[in-house]
């Protein structure tokens, strides 16, 4: 009902926004900053199971570039519900605050950076207690129908287990082809290293209807290649306009 009811609001001001720039569901950011000056809002709904341990969140990400190359990007988990020693935690997870610059070269061809740092706003047993801090790479590629997303980046991590390393590795690959103009798919593959502890590593595919430029909703799936990763995660979410700032 809030869902409609936003953009019932939202459709009689339609002409005042841009198409939304969506970057749910994959784990790659796109370089692509949003339109200057138009706030988006994404919100999802993420489960995820390893072994007889299951954890639920409501990730959602706030988007605002000031013009075409600087942006700013502020998400984290609404909502957390994870599993403590055969009872459940619930709260609110960390929060992610991410400077964007964005080098557009040609219609088909975009370079990205990222300088991110994630605040441990979440409490004891959900998020770790410490910052993070992270420099994320981007290059965004339209080969024919189909744009890819490539990210590399390095995470300075607050807290660490002994013996272990501090910076960790990452890197992703996400592929989106549009169907038509209200459907797509997205399949990615993004993994993650840090010396002394287990490899992160994961598979996803996505569905996105976009009914009209102001929405788009998808629903995946993500299966865990490594011990370390959740073996199966479901989602789904939506990304809208809030406002047009200027």
């Amino acid at each position: 009902m809030l869902l409609a009811s936003g953009l019932f609001a939202l459709s009689a001001q339609a002409d005042e926004f841009a198409p939304v720039t969506p970057y749910r569901p994959s784990v790659s950011s796109p370089a692509q900053l949003p339109a200057a000056g138009q706030l988006e809002f994404e919100l999802g709904g993420l489960g995820s199971q390893d072994s007889a341990a299951r954890r639920y969140s409501l990730p959602y990400t706030f988007k605002l570039a000031f013009n075409s190359e600087w942006g700013m990007v502020l998400g984290g988990e609404g909502l957390v519900s994870a599993p403590d020693d055969g009872a459940r935690l619930r709260g609110v997870g960390d929060t992610q605050l991410v400077l964007k610059r964005a080098l557009v070269l040609s219609e088909e061809t975009a370079l990205g950076l990222e300088l991110g740092s994630k605040l441990p706003t979440a409490r004891s047993g959900i998020g770790s207690g410490k910052a993070d801090y992270s420099l994320n790479g981007i290059v965004s590629q339209d080969i024919g129908e189909i744009h890819t997303d490539a990210n590399l980046n390095l995470t300075r991590i607050g807290a660490i287990e002994a013996g272990s390393g501090r910076i960790q590795t990452g890197l992703s690959a996400s592929f989106s082809l549009a169907l038509d103009e209200r459907w797509g798919v997205t399949g990615e593959w993004s993994g993650s290293r840090r010396r002394g502890s287990e490899r992160n590593s994961q598979l996803l595919a996505a569905l996105s209807f976009s009914p009209g430029k102001l929405l788009t909703l998808d629903i995946g799936v993500a299966h865990g290649l490594s011990a370390a990763t959740p073996r199966w995660s479901l989602f789904s979410g939506a990304v809208l306009p809030l406002a047009r700032l200027w």
